[in-house]
């Protein structure tokens, strides 16, 4: 069915008085609308959906997301596990994130199976923990994470903790795509539902045992740690504010200070162009608290606080930015020297991070006796193998990719900026009390072991003329002849479209050439972009530098 058949299709069985209804009837003869509305089924992509809320088979509405938790439900059921063992459904600040997750509720109790219900916003990683401590089948979390502010998301989590993935993703898909937009899904009211027990509200003892979760992965404490270092918090308006100021004040710190722009939730986002800490414009707020109170170090975490950025005070009382390499590498080498000092590294210790993370942190793995694993991109893929490398014999040590998301412990099988923004900040603590600052330390790191550079390039393509600019982009990498590889200095090209080695399919490329840098191209799980990662290392700054200066000139003209 063609997108006007589609529209014409929605308009005919809306109501007249149904806001979906009146939102299209608002862009009737607008045919590019009408197109980017109707043109697909909005994607059962990256653990669930992600799109802009409106009406439309390729939005977020309350059609898109009754089809989806139907199609869950069904399968769910199929499965045959045990239905009281129940689905834990979290949300986030973000436009109709509560009625979201409500619906959900309701339509999975409809059918029989329990659901444990957050009361109010709370961080993904949380989420990922109560599904585990409860023994869920499954759980949703409505959140479009850090995506822009007309976006919202639906992510889905099986019963490791992580998000769906491989077979039941694909069995999640098949059931959905069964059911018609208008089909009424089964569904029990709120208030019957929770009085039957199919509902049940999650209390406080919940948010406890996730923050002392949290807590005990620390590595030092009390006077090990320079607990007057000032530092900024920033949630950027999101779900991190409770939970992060709660462990930090539990903790000792005692000049830990939070953006008050940005304390509360606000579903606009009206501080920043988006909520992405991965973009550094976004610590505005946070340098001038910072440069007010002297601070040593900036932490900011995205709405659903899975991600977690850094930015560190340099001599000049600036501030500098910290990519997703930097602050894995930071981490890893703070927690391996710990653990090494306490005599807890055993050898048999496992690293996992994406095919499109640097090797900055592999080489201090490979210093500190840790092995290393690589999977695709996102944490699906990243905290799914946690299950793999335990049956090899390996204890899990810590994961992360370049996009600012790090899971620093194996109880949350997701990013989980709380935590790790509590290991950065205990870090700087440590650190200061030795009399040395943050880029001390990455400064040392750099000569031990060599200066690598990394930068990414995005190019963004709305719509369906985009998506197909993104793919005519993909095969021009891909149908490139052994002859201009050899030209470009290239003498590596690994394509995941088949797999490859012990990694699964994925549309991505790997590029190495001879000198040792690297680049990779690949299509965004969550945007509508192309993104394009480039590596180099060296043993001085200003030759890995120009390696990646020459990599770039080499690759953005095609």
């Amino acid at each position: 069915m063609d997108a006007e058949k589609r529209y014409k299709e929605w308009m005919n069985r809306l109501s007249e008085t149904d806001p979906l209804r009146e939102e299209l009837a608002e862009i009737k003869g607008d045919e590019k609308e009408i197109t980017d509305r109707f043109y697909r089924d909005i994607e059962f992509g990256t653990a669930g959906l992600r799109g802009i809320c409106g009406a439309g088979t390729n939005r977020m509405n309350r059609l898109t997301v009754g089809r989806a938790t139907q199609g869950i439900a069904n399968y769910i059921l199929s499965t045959k596990k045990d239905p009281e063992r129940g689905v834990v459904i979290a949300y986030d600040c973000r436009h109709f994130s509560r009625e979201f997750s409500e619906q959900a509720a309701e339509i999975l109790a409809g059918n029989g199976i329990r659901v444990y219900l957050f009361p109010s916003l709370r961080p993904t990683p949380e989420l990922s923990f109560a599904l585990r401590k409860l023994g869920c089948i499954s759980g949703i979390n409505m959140t479009a994470s850090h995506n822009p502010r007309e976006y919202n998301g639906y992510k889905v989590y099986w019963e490791d903790g992580a998000q769906i993935s491989g077979a039941v993703s694909d069995g999640m898909q098949t059931e959905i795509e069964k059911l018609d937009y208008f089909d009424a899904p089964q569904r029990m009211a709120m208030e019957q539902a929770q009085a039957s027990g199919k509902i049940v509200m999650l209390s406080a003892d919940m948010d406890r045992a996730y923050l002392d979760y949290v807590e005990s992965l620390s590595q030092h404490s009390g006077s090990e740690l320079n607990l007057d270092i000032s530092a900024v918090y920033t949630p950027l308006n999101g779900a991190g504010s409770v939970p992060f100021m709660q462990m930090a004040e539990e903790r000792g710190f005692r000049n830990l200070h939070i953006v008050k722009e940005q304390k509360n939730p606000d579903p606009d986002f009206t501080t920043v162009p988006f909520p992405n800490p991965e973009n550094p414009e976004n610590f505005a707020y946070a340098e001038k608290l910072g440069q007010k109170e002297e601070a040593e170090l900036l932490i900011a975490t995205d709405p659903d606080s899975d991600r977690m950025a850094v930015e560190i005070r340099m001599e000049d009382g600036s501030y500098r930015f910290l990519n997703g390499n930097q602050t894995g590498a930071l981490l890893i080498y703070y927690l391996a020297s710990s653990r090494k000092e306490k005599g807890t590294l055993t050898g048999k210790q496992a690293m996992i991070k994406s095919i499109v993370t640097g090797d900055f942190g592999r080489k201090i793995c490979e210093d500190y006796g840790i092995h290393v694993f690589e999977t695709l991109t996102g944490f699906k893929n990243i905290c799914g193998k946690i299950p793999e490398v335990e049956k090899e014999g390996f204890q899990y040590f810590f994961g992360y990719e370049e996009s600012i998301g790090c899971a620093p412990g194996e109880a949350v099988r997701d990013k989980d900026g709380i935590c790790a923004g509590m290991l950065v900040l205990e870090m700087a603590a440590y650190y200061s009390a030795r009399g040395m600052h943050m880029r001390d330390v990455l400064h040392a790191l750099y000569e031990k072991y060599g200066y690598f550079k990394e930068d990414q390039v995005s190019i963004v393509e709305k719509g369906m003329e985009g998506a197909a600019k993104i793919q005519k982009i993909m095969d021009t990498f891909r149908n490139l002849s052994d002859d201009e590889l050899t030209k470009r200095g290239i003498r590596i090209r690994i394509d995941y479209k088949n797999g490859w080695k012990d990694i699964p399919p994925q549309n991505a490329m790997k590029f190495i050439r001879t000198d040792g840098s690297w680049f990779a191209v690949r299509p965004s799980g969550t945007e509508p972009k192309l993104k394009l990662y480039f590596y180099s290392e060296d043993v001085s700054e200003k030759a890995a530098e120009e390696k990646l200066r020459s990599m770039k000139q080499m690759v953005l003209p095609l």
